[in-house]
């Protein structure tokens, strides 16, 4: 076990490591000057260039990596050009609506998706089981923006059931914000539920056609019994994997629904970030993604040992 959690501490580092170099050499592949669109076009050439001097873009490609480089390993992400503030500190302000959302949609989808998908799996062929399918289908093709609007103009204007935008106001108690996220939950939530229930509808196939499970029903045992116990625990490996990823991606791709609600988290700090070609923002944003997917797949593998004892590291 020691071992297995070296090795890949070992490879979060080359990860982290490689992340670092390509988030550094992708925004600077853009086009524009950072300089020149904080200032405005009014701005002077001596102007900007003074600008640029004080920012450290007028040093080499090669200069300002390893500064980059140097920094990050200390745990410093820069200060963001358009807000002169810690990248950190920055981050840390819109981290709370986005972690809440992904965690909030995550719920939504496994309480849509588990049962749906045992019972399909159970009910193999039945009319349940196709429609369960065709519904996962249309879940996943219908872009999250859309159901997020058609929810906003029935549940939210027409019904007033929940707040159409925002994230409560400045005063707001943690209570008002976290209502202010359940309809952006349940948007995110249908549109990642349909991974999920297939997955969990595959896996719970295969096991329920295994002879131990034939032996068990032999046995006596009560259907509940047999699903749930023996069939549902020994498939929960690739569930857990996919649940997993499941989090990481709504973490990292809740940029279009807190767009169309009005969040302030991470996604909405990222748009505007590369509007404004504040760099320090954009590597700081694409360093903490690539550190969530790395510790979330850690944590799903660790989890197997949970799930499954005959797992061995």
């Amino acid at each position: 076990m020691r071992r297995y959690l070296f090795h890949r501490l070992l490879g979060m580092i080359v990860v982290i490591f490689l992340v670092l170099t390509i988030a550094f050499v992708l925004v600077r592949l853009a086009p524009g000057d950072p300089a020149s669109l904080m200032l405005g076009p009014d701005a002077t050439p001596g102007e900007v260039e003074a600008l640029r001097i004080r920012l450290g873009l007028d040093r080499s490609m090669i200069a300002q990596y390893l500064t980059f480089l140097g920094d990050a390993l200390q745990g410093d992400l820069g200060q963001s050009l358009f807000y002169n503030q810690p990248v950190t500190t920055v981050l840390a302000g819109r981290a709370e609506p986005t972690i809440f959302l992904a965690l909030f949609s995550l719920i939504v989808a496994l309480v849509i998706a588990t049962p749906i998908g045992i019972w399909a799996a159970y009910r193999h062929g039945s009319v349940l089981d196709q429609a369960s399918i065709t519904t996962a289908m249309l879940a996943a093709s219908v872009p999250s923006f859309l159901t997020g609007l058609v929810f906003q103009r029935y549940l939210a204007t027409d019904l007033g059931w929940f707040p159409a935008s925002g994230y409560g106001g400045a005063g707001a108690g943690f209570g008002d914000r976290m209502w202010h996220l359940v309809l952006p939950s349940i948007t995110l939530g249908i549109t990642n539920s349909a991974l999920i229930l297939r997955f969990t509808r595959a896996s719970m196939l295969d096991i329920l056609g295994e002879d131990y499970v034939r032996t068990a029903r032999a046995k006596g045992m009560s259907e509940r019994r047999v699903v749930l116990r023996h069939a549902l625990k020994n498939a929960g490996i690739p569930i857990i994997t996919v649940i997993g990823l499941t989090f990481a991606l709504l973490v990292s791709g809740a940029v279009v629904t807190e767009r169309v609600f009005n969040l302030p988290g991470m996604g909405n700090l990222v748009v505007n970030a590369v509007l404004r070609r504040d760099y320090p923002v954009i590597q700081g944003t694409l360093i903490i993604v690539a550190g969530l997917y790395v510790l979330v797949n850690l944590a799903t593998d660790l989890l197997y040992l949970a799930v499954d004892k005959r797992v061995k590291y």
